[in-house]
């Protein structure tokens, strides 16, 4: 299957093919992309200083991220099935796909995978969350709250208490067939 993708108004068409967990692009958009990609030690003079100084602090950070995807992992494995939860895939919210992007060099590829992890297990971890929040306590906040997951949007009303047993009963049981 071939997609065609529009980057913005002004850019040309690209194609590529994903076939399974990897994308394939047209023979031509490779070359271009090679062309494109920029030298280890160009891009490393070219680099803001920032970046290489807290590069250490912001890769420390996946030490906290594989802790809690261990437990958050863990408590989906054992308690989902006990709450009749339907589990969340992992490989829906993470997803490495950027090291086949020929125009970025080895340490923009290691950055795109820390990223994509990073920011994939976050929405991992929050999915769970929301299934459990739906699960356990599907009520709205009396506040306005930013960020909110997909679920939210449909929870109970904060202070709504008629038919709340029933309806959290619902609530659950649609947790089933997610």
């Amino acid at each position: 299957m071939i997609y065609v993708k529009r980057l913005a108004s002004n850019n040309p068409l690209f194609f590529f093919q994903i076939k399974g967990k990897r994308i394939e692009f047209e023979q031509s958009i490779k070359q271009t992309h090679r062309r494109l990609k920029q030298n280890f030690f160009r891009w490393l003079v070219t680099n803001r200083p920032q970046n290489l100084i807290t590069g250490p602090i912001i890769y420390s950070m996946i030490i906290p991220l594989l802790v809690t995807d261990v437990f958050v992992s863990f408590y989906q494995m054992t308690c989902f099935p006990i709450y009749g939860i339907k589990k969340v895939r992992r490989a829906d919210y993470i997803i490495f796909d950027r090291q086949q992007l020929h125009y970025l060099n080895f340490i923009e590829k290691f950055h795109c995978t820390y990223c994509a992890y990073g920011s994939g297990m976050i929405s991992y971890v929050s999915e769970i969350i929301a299934r459990t929040e739906q699960y356990f306590c599907p009520i709205k906040h009396a506040r306005k709250i930013l960020g909110t997951h997909k679920r939210y949007a449909q929870f109970l009303e904060y202070g709504v208490a008629e038919n709340y047993q029933t309806k959290l009963e619902a609530y659950r049981r649609a947790l089933g067939k997610d």
